[in-house]
């Protein structure tokens, strides 16, 4: 039975959000930096952004994802380029690997929405010693740390669950890998977002976007109200100075070196 994070990444399609991003495993490839030869594998793949990245460098790439509609599309795109990647159905919780498999381990936005205490233990698991582990995190400034808290009030998380975004604080990461990793290093970056108007790109996301579209479902006879507040976030956020979108979404790359 799916689980009801697995329910939220299968609604809608995500690889189609996927195709806005693809720069952001291009850079972590090249902040880590990978090698080629590494063992690396792309924890919540999705449709394989990270993944493709790390096999253009030359790396024996394996990526794993919780909803298998996706692993289709990351393998469509990787035949398209004649990559040899694997990709594999598998939980950031629970990672189907032996301890110590991988040189590299990656995620870019995906382990930072699951358990955050069994995450970070699976992604230092199966890194070896000397290895590193690097994450791409949006934070709790800007606006998608803004647009998922305005989502939460109109579908509110789980009691006791922590906000995805904390991935996204220098202080949260050095503590959740702790004493396993000999050094850790941050990178502030920006994402441009475009889009043909505010108004396009909201209707992209409840297209298209799994949170998003259970956001508005959960929202019921208020889904007005959240459309609303949702504009006028983006709106505060469009640099474009005409009547198309761009934002900049504010994101830390983690790297780390496991002891």
């Amino acid at each position: 039975m799916a689980t009801p994070q697995q329910q939220i990444w299968a609604t809608g399609d995500f690889a189609m959000v996927g195709t806005a991003i693809v720069i952001v495993g291009e850079l972590l490839c090249d902040s880590v930096p990978v090698h080629a030869g590494d063992r690396v594998l792309d924890v919540a793949t999705g449709s394989g952004n990270t993944a493709l990245a790390a096999a253009r460098r030359g790396c024996q790439t394996t990526g794993i994802d919780f909803v298998p509609a996706l692993l289709d599309r990351a393998r469509e795109r990787a035949a398209a380029e004649r990559l040899k990647i694997e990709f594999r159905e598998g939980d950031a919780n629970f990672i189907p690997y032996g301890d110590e498999s991988f040189d590299v381990v990656l995620s870019t936005f995906g382990s930072m929405f699951a358990d955050p205490a069994r995450s970070a233990v699976e992604m230092l698991r199966v890194c070896r010693s000397g290895g590193k582990i690097a994450m791409a995190n949006w934070t709790p400034g800007g606006y998608i740390g803004e647009m998922f808290r305005l989502t939460a009030l109109f579908a509110p998380p789980p009691p006791d669950t922590q906000p995805p975004v904390l991935w996204g604080v220098p202080d949260v990461v050095r503590q959740r890998l702790g004493n396993n990793v000999t050094e850790i290093r941050f990178v502030e970056r920006k994402l441009a977002m475009r889009h043909y108007s505010p108004e396009s790109q909201l209707e992209f996301m409840k297209s298209y976007f799994g949170p998003t579209i259970r956001a508005f479902q959960a929202a019921g006879e208020r889904a007005p109200e959240l459309a609303a507040a949702q504009l006028d976030l983006t709106r505060r956020y469009n640099k474009s100075g005409d009547e198309t979108l761009l934002m900049y979404a504010d994101y830390i790359e983690a790297i780390a070196v496991k002891a």
